[in-house]
């Protein structure tokens, strides 16, 4: 699984004329950023001309390529961005320098948006217009080998990406009980060898702790079955996508952030979730299902008063990216989008 950032856009806007950083510069695409804009347009558009008095949160920023393109696009924005990793928010607020007069950059997790709100002086309700959350691991992250996240290179099992703050990997690895290492692979890999991977996670640190991604992929090599090494894709993937998971709380996260997320939107505000995994659609989906439903009993005439659906959904289903975006970028293969729109305040 990757996550969108994915940075860029190639020359000058077309609405604008003004110059948009080349991808070559950053190195990524972002994912769906056309689809992204198509949604969230509307929403910004509606605060006044050019976007102007409109509030935007990218509660991932990453290296800023999609904050950059609805900046350039929208020259009225004001854009709060948001990111846990220090390096990722340095690196944006590098490339994204020349809207240093309408940009706001927080160092929090995306559960942290309350508070980062009210920080740069926004209420934590009804302020912002336009929200993007582009879930997962970073590609400035997987490139990055020293952090630990890509199985395909021998580094230290880190994987935090916040690389100040909590546990590593390794210290998963090394101290977690059989069960709760077992747990982890399971709900959070759907790893269907997860009770054998644990097991042998046990026996090997009993005799040396895991240091490396090198040492944990033999281990897998060794433990999965050759024959579901040659049909389930690399058998590393899993347990990767298990620990990162684990040690940087995606999902509890994304859980509390989502509240607080609708919280923030004014009435026709919208938001933007893209999701790389199965584990954070489903968070996404039951989060913005219950509040597009009427509250009301079955069978009233008349909807109660404050009893309606606060959301609109935007999207049917979760939308993928097409086989155009694909072919170009691939890391966008796995992306699964739903938005939604505030259309009442309970």
């Amino acid at each position: 699984m990757v996550d969108g950032e994915h940075d860029s856009v190639d020359g000058a806007d077309e609405a604008t004329g003004a110059d948009v950083t080349s991808p070559a510069e950053f190195g990524h695409v972002p994912v769906m950023l056309d689809r992204a804009v198509e949604i969230l347009g509307p929403a910004i558009e509606s605060a006044g001309p050019d976007g102007e008095g409109a509030v935007f949160v990218d509660a991932t920023l990453g290296l800023g390529g999609h904050s950059e393109h609805f900046l350039t696009i929208y020259p009225g924005l004001r854009l709060v961005g948001l990111d846990r990793d220090p390096d990722a928010l340095a690196i944006a607020r590098e490339r994204l320098a020349r809207f240093s007069d309408r940009t706001d950059f927080v160092h929090t997790r995306y559960d942290g948006i309350a508070d980062a709100l009210e920080s740069v002086g926004l209420d934590r309700y009804g302020s912002v217009h336009a929200a993007l959350f582009d879930l997962g691991v970073s590609s400035m992250q997987l490139d990055e080998a020293e952090r630990g996240f890509a199985y395909s290179k021998d580094a230290p099992l880190d994987m935090r990406m916040d690389p100040t703050t909590g546990i590593t990997a390794a210290d998963v690895l090394n101290t977690y009980g059989h069960g709760d290492l077992a747990r982890i692979l399971s709900t959070y890999g759907e790893e269907r060898f997860a009770g054998k991977i644990a097991s042998e996670i046990v026996r090997t640190r009993a005799r040396t702790p895991f240091r490396t991604s090198g040492e944990l992929v033999e281990l897998l090599y060794r433990t999965i079955p050759a024959a579901t090494r040659r049909t389930g894709g690399h058998p590393a993937k899993r347990t990767f996508q298990a620990l990162r998971v684990e040690v940087n709380a995606e999902l509890d996260s994304l859980r509390d952030a989502i509240p607080d997320a609708l919280d923030a939107l004014a009435v026709g505000g919208r938001i933007v979730f893209m999701s790389y995994q199965s584990l954070e659609d489903k968070v996404v989906k039951q989060e913005l299902t219950p509040r597009s439903k009427s509250r009301s009993p079955e069978g009233l005439p008349v909807e109660l008063p404050g009893m309606g659906p606060e959301l609109r959904i935007l999207t049917r289903g979760a939308e993928r990216a097409t086989e155009d975006e694909i072919e170009a970028n691939p890391r966008s293969a796995p992306v699964r989008l739903r938005a939604a729109e505030r259309i009442a305040r309970r």
